[in-house]
């Protein structure tokens, strides 16, 4: 029962790790990286995710809306702190992703990052490595893998409480629960010495939080001024991910996850 809760708050705290938001009308012309053909995503359960993306909402306005509020007024330091330390944790997952996707180069990098900021930066509290000149690397997932290569999205989804979503990235998402993320396996799976389960799912927690209050301003912007959310926010998610899967080095708004300071000087 006790791990059956802790993996609800996994999924309830890591929408906003996957929720996509945007301004556009819902219409997605997506290229795949090894296939250059223009292809619609289809909608196949729009029925039924519109009534999953109406419950994600409900919960957006009683719960992650106001935990999003209440991080924001922490001081800057405690922001990138808790920022860094999730960026250097994510590490674990990037670095596979980056071999199986041919990146040698960034899983080195990435590798390097992470050593330099679990002991120098203390955990990763400090970006140590960005001072030596070893910039942070975009984050790599098994579901932008798998479409690098060549398996296409399926269905267009809006999973309860995890959000905007596809076949191909939810059967992606499984890989890290079967071997493929090294934080869970060493606090979940395994009973080590130092980690307990308890710090894998306050990292997520901490991670949907983090991620929300970093897009509050430009989320409420949207809401009030689309004329379908529904058709924004899938029109969204299937972009961006298309530019995480070509690599392609742009911000998607309201799907920002820059570090602290620069949100603060914008």
């Amino acid at each position: 029962m006790k791990k059956f809760i802790s993996i609800l708050l996994i999924i309830i705290f890591s929408i906003y790790s996957n929720l996509a938001i945007a301004g556009s009308d819902g219409n997605n012309e997506l290229t795949s990286k090894k296939n250059n053909n223009t292809k619609d995503v289809k909608d196949c359960f729009e029925k039924l995710n519109r009534g999953v993306f109406a419950f994600n909402q409900g919960l957006d306005k009683i719960l992650f809306k106001p935990l999003a509020k209440g991080y924001r007024t922490l001081p800057n330091p405690m922001r990138s702190a808790t920022s860094n330390v999730l960026t250097n944790i994510s590490n674990v997952v990037t670095v596979p992703n980056n071999i199986l996707q041919g990146q040698i180069k960034n899983a080195g990098l990435n590798t390097l990052r992470f050593v330099i900021n679990s002991t120098l930066g203390i955990f990763g509290i400090f970006d140590v490595a960005s001072y030596y000149g070893i910039e942070k690397i975009d984050k790599e997932d098994y579901g932008q893998t798998l479409g690098y290569w060549g398996v296409g999205e399926g269905c267009y989804l809006v999973l309860p409480v995890l959000g905007p979503s596809t076949v191909r990235d939810a059967f992606g998402s499984l890989a890290n629960f079967t071997g493929g993320d090294a934080w869970y396996n060493v606090t979940v799976v395994n009973d080590t010495q130092h980690f307990s389960e308890a710090d894998y799912y306050l990292s997520k927690v901490a991670e949907g939080v983090d991620f929300r209050a970093k897009n509050l301003d430009a989320f409420e912007s949207l809401e009030n001024n689309s004329l379908d959310l529904y058709a924004s926010v899938r029109s969204l998610y299937l972009q961006d991910r298309q530019k995480k899967i070509n690599n392609l080095d742009e911000t998607t708004e309201t799907l920002n996850d820059d570090d602290w300071e620069e949100i603060d000087t914008k």
